[in-house]
């Protein structure tokens, strides 16, 4: 079977599960937000700064592996055109139920980032992408994607797992992983990523990570850190996370 289909399958498990990423945001949340009072995260402490967002008012606004109604909502309060790019047909539903419940229109689109996106050359103001290329297998392609359908001067902002946390045991506490963490090519990887329902993950190094923004094309303007939610790195205080604005000159 294809790793995303298992992808795809695991993600629907999670949400029936009450993963909290599938958890939509409420109407008083919405309405908050409408009147300015706003944050969003794709790490797990620190919220997006707000300068790298810029001006959202008029922007078009793709979410890239962002569905789970929760930072599509806040960008069309903040007057945004959003479009929604999801390999999960559950987490699609989910921004459709809070856009119609909320009374704004929001272009969903239910795919796969490893093929080429459905979108014309520089269709887009600004990409916001979560945690989640850590679920596919080669990233550059994904930013060369993200790179063709911004328009110049626009922005990636990405969440991206470290290498670290991948070496680690199912309770988090222990190293026991060689790197790279490639499923595909260890049997013991594979097996423990289906026994422990982490789905099919991939470690990515940082010259992975930010050296394939660079390659795209992009310019990196800003970065910063942040730390797992529990665990010996996240007692240890060794940050598990980083978060990058990217910028297509």
């Amino acid at each position: 079977m294809d790793y995303q289909m298992i992808n795809v399958k695991i993600i629907d498990d999670w949400c029936d599960d009450g993963w909290e990423c599938s958890q939509a945001i409420d109407h008083e949340t919405y309405m908050r937000a409408k009147e300015g009072d706003w944050d969003v995260h794709f790490t797990t402490y620190r919220y997006v700064p707000h300068d790298w967002f810029g001006d959202l008012e008029d922007k078009k606004v793709l979410g890239l592996a962002s569905g789970g109604g929760q930072q599509m909502p806040i960008f069309a309060s903040q007057g945004a055109h959003c479009t929604l790019f999801d390999i999960s047909k559950r987490q699609c539903a989910s921004d459709d139920y809070v856009a119609k419940r909320g009374g704004y229109k929001i272009d969903i689109i239910n795919g796969d980032m490893t093929k080429r996106f459905p979108f014309a050359d520089e269709s887009f103001d600004l990409v916001f992408h979560p945690v989640s290329n850590c679920y596919i297998r080669d990233v550059l392609p994904v930013f060369k994607e993200c790179y063709r359908v911004l328009k110049k001067g626009g922005r990636l902002l990405g969440g991206y797992t470290l290498e670290a946390d991948y070496a680690l045991d199912e309770k988090n506490q222990k190293f026991i992983y060689k790197m790279p963490f490639d499923p595909l090519n260890d049997k013991r990887q594979y097996e423990d990523s289906l026994k422990y329902d982490w789905g099919i993950a991939f470690s990515h190094t940082i010259s992975e990570q930010i050296g394939s923004q660079i390659k795209a094309g992009f310019r990196i303007a800003d970065i910063y850190d942040d730390l797992a939610s529990e665990g010996i790195l996240h007692d240890l205080n060794i940050k598990t996370f980083i978060a990058v604005l990217a910028i297509k000159d």
